[in-house]
């Protein structure tokens, strides 16, 4: 059953909420400290509709009655690894909403043995497994979406520090961040004169159920957070505002000469975290846009 009950405990709509009216999609919520999650709360908290997406039965036991709280409009099944899956939950959402504004791609996959092993020591069969899953997903996901983004819109997904820095136990994951880094700004390059906005977010370490994985985990996060300017690691619900920043800034019509001149300007990467990764304070956190950068203050 996909269509959920309208009712939700979060605030009533109001039209005066920067979202309102806008719809899109989220993937990747595994239980209510995911990063997808804290980025739905944020959405409907601003007016906007959402659909939710589950991997499998098993899954979807604990996502659905986050779902139903968040008075999702659809709950859909979405196994990456299965063919056509993806491009059949953004169908659906196509029926169900006509036009998209955004989608969330907070999906993915590495082997154990690939994320704390030496990356020359990589199977083939689990580089492609995670390059699949991790990175071209998110090709896939832009091009089932582009007919449904008419008016532009925003894609986002996930990335981390270890896509340009060197991170203990991560492994082939950096190398696959690399690359989902770079194919944002291609997609930028691509879909810039349709309107559509391509972001990738890149939070610091945060304790999800994916980063439960990374071997020494507490570790990283003890360390940030000592010598982080502010004392503490971000939070999911701080990383889910900032990431709805994003999916308001990209309602830009482009056939608005205004807004035409101002969708070039595409975000690339979004750096809530202020530290990098030998734990030493950045001065100023920035948001980078196009090829310059705004202070983030």
């Amino acid at each position: 059953m996909n269509t959920i009950n309208e009712q939700s405990p979060v605030a009533s709509m109001n039209t005066l909420l920067p979202l309102a009216g806008k719809k899109g999609l989220i993937t990747g919520v595994a239980n209510d400290k995911s990063i997808a999650f804290a980025v739905a709360k944020a959405i409907r908290a601003l007016g906007g509709e959402i659909a939710l997406t589950y991997q499998n039965d098993k899954t979807a036991k604990y996502t659905q009655p986050l779902a139903e709280a968040l008075g999702a409009k659809l709950f859909l099944k979405l196994d990456v690894s299965e063919e056509g899956s993806l491009e059949a939950a953004i169908q659906q959402c196509g029926e169900e909403f006509g036009e998209l504004d955004f989608a969330i791609h907070s999906m993915a996959f590495c082997n154990g043995d690939d994320l704390h092993g030496r990356v020359i020591d990589t199977t083939e069969a689990g580089f492609d497994s995670a390059m699949n899953i991790s990175c071209h997903s998110f090709l896939r996901m832009a091009k089932a979406m582009e007919p449904l983004m008419a008016h532009g819109g925003s894609l986002i997904t996930m990335s981390y520090l270890g896509a340009e820095r060197v991170v203990r136990n991560y492994g082939v994951m950096g190398i696959i961040k690399a690359a989902l880094e770079s194919a944002v700004r291609y997609m930028a390059y691509d879909l810039g004169p349709k309107g559509i906005r391509v972001f990738a977010v890149s939070p610091g370490p945060i304790m999800t159920r994916a980063a439960s994985g990374i071997a020494n985990f507490n570790t990283l996060l003890e360390n940030d957070a000592a010598k982080a300017p502010l004392g503490r690691t971000v939070t999911i619900d701080e990383v889910g505002a900032l990431t709805a920043f994003p999916v308001h800034a990209g309602f830009l019509r482009h056939d608005r000469p205004d807004d035409l001149r101002r969708r070039w300007r595409t975000y690339r990467r979004l750096r809530p975290d202020r530290s990098n990764c030998c734990g030493q304070p950045e001065k100023r956190a920035k948001f980078q846009i196009g090829g310059g950068s705004l202070p983030l203050i």
